[in-house]
Protein backbone atom coordinates (compact mmCIF):
# COMPACT_ATOMS: atom_id res chain seq x y z
CA UNK A 1 0.00 0.00 0.00
CA UNK A 2 2.81 2.20 0.26
CA UNK A 3 4.22 1.78 -2.79
CA UNK A 4 0.45 3.23 -4.07
CA UNK A 5 0.93 6.44 -2.18
CA UNK A 6 4.08 7.15 -3.59
CA UNK A 7 3.12 6.52 -7.26
CA UNK A 8 0.08 8.46 -6.10
CA UNK A 9 2.01 11.16 -4.73
CA UNK A 10 4.49 11.10 -8.11
CA UNK A 11 1.43 11.11 -10.13
CA UNK A 12 0.05 14.36 -8.45
CA UNK A 13 3.06 15.77 -8.92
CA UNK A 14 3.43 14.98 -12.39
CA UNK A 15 0.03 16.30 -13.06
CA UNK A 16 0.92 19.38 -11.63
CA UNK A 17 4.13 19.65 -13.28
CA UNK A 18 2.25 19.23 -16.66
CA UNK A 19 -0.74 22.14 -15.86
CA UNK A 20 1.61 24.36 -14.60
CA UNK A 21 3.78 23.86 -17.55
CA UNK A 22 0.67 23.61 -20.29
CA UNK A 23 -0.64 26.91 -18.61
CA UNK A 24 2.50 29.14 -18.13
CA UNK A 25 4.43 28.17 -21.38
CA UNK A 26 3.06 30.26 -23.62
CA UNK A 27 3.62 33.86 -22.22
CA UNK A 28 6.70 33.74 -21.42
CA UNK A 29 7.19 32.62 -25.36
CA UNK A 30 4.76 35.83 -26.15
CA UNK A 31 6.38 37.73 -24.23
CA UNK A 32 9.99 36.81 -25.08
CA UNK A 33 8.72 37.33 -28.43
CA UNK A 34 7.54 41.00 -27.71
CA UNK A 35 10.16 42.35 -26.04
CA UNK A 36 13.18 41.35 -28.39
CA UNK A 37 13.68 41.74 -32.05
CA UNK A 38 17.11 40.67 -32.19
CA UNK A 39 16.97 36.80 -33.21
CA UNK A 40 14.67 35.68 -36.08
CA UNK A 41 15.31 32.07 -35.64
CA UNK A 42 14.05 32.70 -32.46
CA UNK A 43 10.87 34.21 -33.26
CA UNK A 44 10.18 31.72 -36.06
CA UNK A 45 10.54 28.61 -33.90
CA UNK A 46 8.63 30.32 -31.05
CA UNK A 47 5.81 31.08 -33.59
CA UNK A 48 5.84 27.41 -34.88
CA UNK A 49 5.58 25.77 -31.29
CA UNK A 50 2.53 28.51 -30.51
CA UNK A 51 0.25 26.84 -32.81
CA UNK A 52 -2.21 24.28 -32.64
CA UNK A 53 -0.33 21.75 -34.18
CA UNK A 54 2.14 21.92 -31.38
CA UNK A 55 -0.44 20.70 -28.75
CA UNK A 56 -2.22 18.22 -30.88
CA UNK A 57 1.12 16.31 -31.74
CA UNK A 58 0.59 12.24 -31.84
CA UNK A 59 1.69 9.36 -32.67
CA UNK A 60 -1.89 9.02 -33.77
CA UNK A 61 -3.17 11.82 -34.34
CA UNK A 62 -5.60 14.11 -31.80
CA UNK A 63 -8.74 12.49 -32.76
CA UNK A 64 -7.04 9.15 -31.78
CA UNK A 65 -5.71 10.59 -28.63
CA UNK A 66 -9.56 12.21 -27.83
CA UNK A 67 -11.07 8.72 -28.78
CA UNK A 68 -8.58 7.03 -26.84
CA UNK A 69 -9.24 9.30 -23.48
CA UNK A 70 -12.84 8.76 -24.25
CA UNK A 71 -12.68 4.97 -23.91
CA UNK A 72 -10.60 4.48 -21.10
CA UNK A 73 -12.36 6.88 -18.77
CA UNK A 74 -15.58 4.77 -19.28
CA UNK A 75 -13.73 1.64 -18.57
CA UNK A 76 -12.14 3.32 -15.31
CA UNK A 77 -15.77 4.68 -15.05
CA UNK A 78 -17.26 1.16 -15.04
CA UNK A 79 -14.45 -0.83 -13.18
CA UNK A 80 -16.46 -1.92 -9.45
CA UNK A 81 -15.36 0.46 -6.48
CA UNK A 82 -13.70 -1.98 -4.72
CA UNK A 83 -11.40 -3.13 -7.30
CA UNK A 84 -8.19 -2.24 -6.96
CA UNK A 85 -6.67 -4.11 -9.65
CA UNK A 86 -9.20 -3.02 -12.00
CA UNK A 87 -8.23 0.71 -11.37
CA UNK A 88 -4.56 -0.34 -11.54
CA UNK A 89 -5.11 -1.44 -14.88
CA UNK A 90 -6.47 1.85 -15.74
CA UNK A 91 -3.28 3.71 -14.37
CA UNK A 92 -0.93 1.49 -16.46
CA UNK A 93 -3.45 1.88 -20.12
CA UNK A 94 -3.64 5.74 -19.21
CA UNK A 95 0.44 5.52 -18.39
CA UNK A 96 1.10 4.14 -21.77
CA UNK A 97 -1.28 5.88 -23.54
CA UNK A 98 0.36 9.31 -22.11
CA UNK A 99 3.68 8.13 -23.81
CA UNK A 100 2.44 8.48 -27.93
CA UNK A 101 1.11 12.04 -27.28
CA UNK A 102 2.71 15.29 -26.83
CA UNK A 103 1.70 18.65 -25.58
CA UNK A 104 -1.31 19.07 -23.95
CA UNK A 105 -2.78 16.03 -24.88
CA UNK A 106 -0.85 14.06 -22.35
CA UNK A 107 -2.44 16.13 -19.61
CA UNK A 108 -5.31 13.67 -20.26
CA UNK A 109 -3.68 10.93 -19.68
CA UNK A 110 -1.40 11.56 -16.67
CA UNK A 111 -4.51 13.12 -14.88
CA UNK A 112 -6.64 9.83 -15.84
CA UNK A 113 -3.18 7.69 -14.34
CA UNK A 114 -3.60 9.87 -11.26
CA UNK A 115 -6.94 9.16 -10.35
CA UNK A 116 -6.75 5.43 -11.12
CA UNK A 117 -3.64 4.64 -9.17
CA UNK A 118 -5.97 7.32 -6.19
CA UNK A 119 -8.70 5.11 -6.66
CA UNK A 120 -6.60 1.88 -6.80
CA UNK A 121 -5.17 2.80 -2.86
CA UNK A 122 -8.54 4.11 -1.95
CA UNK A 123 -10.58 1.22 -3.04
CA UNK A 124 -8.60 -1.07 -0.51
CA UNK A 125 -10.41 0.88 2.33
CA UNK A 126 -13.39 1.36 0.47
CA UNK A 127 -12.75 4.84 0.16
CA UNK A 128 -13.44 7.39 -2.47
CA UNK A 129 -10.05 9.44 -4.32
CA UNK A 130 -9.24 12.39 -3.33
CA UNK A 131 -11.12 15.45 -4.94
CA UNK A 132 -7.86 16.76 -6.34
CA UNK A 133 -7.55 13.73 -8.58
CA UNK A 134 -11.48 14.43 -9.59
CA UNK A 135 -9.99 18.07 -10.45
CA UNK A 136 -7.17 17.17 -12.12
CA UNK A 137 -9.45 15.31 -14.81
CA UNK A 138 -12.00 18.01 -15.19
CA UNK A 139 -8.78 20.60 -15.73
CA UNK A 140 -7.37 18.31 -18.22
CA UNK A 141 -10.89 17.45 -20.20
CA UNK A 142 -11.32 21.37 -20.41
CA UNK A 143 -8.20 22.34 -21.47
CA UNK A 144 -8.29 19.63 -24.33
CA UNK A 145 -11.90 20.40 -25.27
CA UNK A 146 -10.40 22.82 -28.02
CA UNK A 147 -8.36 20.19 -29.51
CA UNK A 148 -10.86 17.04 -29.44
CA UNK A 149 -13.26 19.17 -30.44
CA UNK A 150 -11.64 20.49 -33.32
CA UNK A 151 -11.45 16.63 -34.56
CA UNK A 152 -14.81 16.01 -33.90
CA UNK A 153 -14.82 14.30 -30.43
CA UNK A 154 -16.44 15.66 -27.62
CA UNK A 155 -14.34 14.15 -24.33
CA UNK A 156 -17.02 12.91 -21.66
CA UNK A 157 -16.64 12.60 -18.08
Amino acid sequence: MTVKKILALAAVVGVAGLTACSVSAPAPAETADAGQTSSPAASSSASASDGPSASSATSGGAKEACERFNSLFADYAAVPSGDANGYEDIYLQAEDAKDTVTGDLQGLFASLSLLAIDHSSAAESGGEPAQTSKDAVRDAVFANSGTCSAEGVTLKL
